[in-house]
């Protein structure tokens, strides 16, 4: 099992809130449905917290930090488009933000499970348990509107 530095956890926890915020927006126009839509909002909100926390935490650090790349992001524009043309119901679009909370969870569990106690800077892995926290809630959260 590889071990994780913290600066690799940092990059992590902001690709993960940069992936949530791009999907968010994305799925957005799709929905026509006020309870989702303000979840969708709140949830948006959370994650440009987080984000900003990372930002700066790296920024104090001395960390660079990357913003996914085009591709990722063309890729998940496709794929909320190609998913929400057939069925944009409340229901479908529900499941496809517990379907990307569970992949940011697993990350961020699987990071977190391989960070060595050594290296583990207390600042960053507590951002990493906020933000799992966080999806963990947003999860249950989504599951009601199933």
């Amino acid at each position: 099992m590889e071990v994780k530095k913290s600066e690799e956890i940092l990059a992590e926890i902001y690709r993960n809130s940069q992936l949530a915020l791009q999907s968010i927006s994305d799925i957005l126009p799709e929905t026509e449905d006020a309870a989702l839509r303000e979840e969708l909002l709140r949830e948006h909100e959370e994650y440009e917290k987080i984000g900003g926390k990372a930002a700066i935490l790296a920024k104090d650090k001395g960390i660079e930090l990357k913003a996914p790349g085009c591709i990722k992001k063309a890729m998940m524009w496709s794929s909320i488009k190609m998913n929400t043309m057939t069925d944009n119901s409340g229901s479908h679009i529900a499941e496809m933000m517990v379907q990307g909370t569970v992949m940011g969870i697993t990350a961020l569990k699987t990071s977190l499970g391989d960070m060595s106690e050594e290296c583990a800077d207390e600042q960053i892995r507590a951002l990493a348990e906020e933000l799992l926290a966080l999806e963990e809630g947003f999860e249950e959260k989504w599951k009601s509107f199933l």
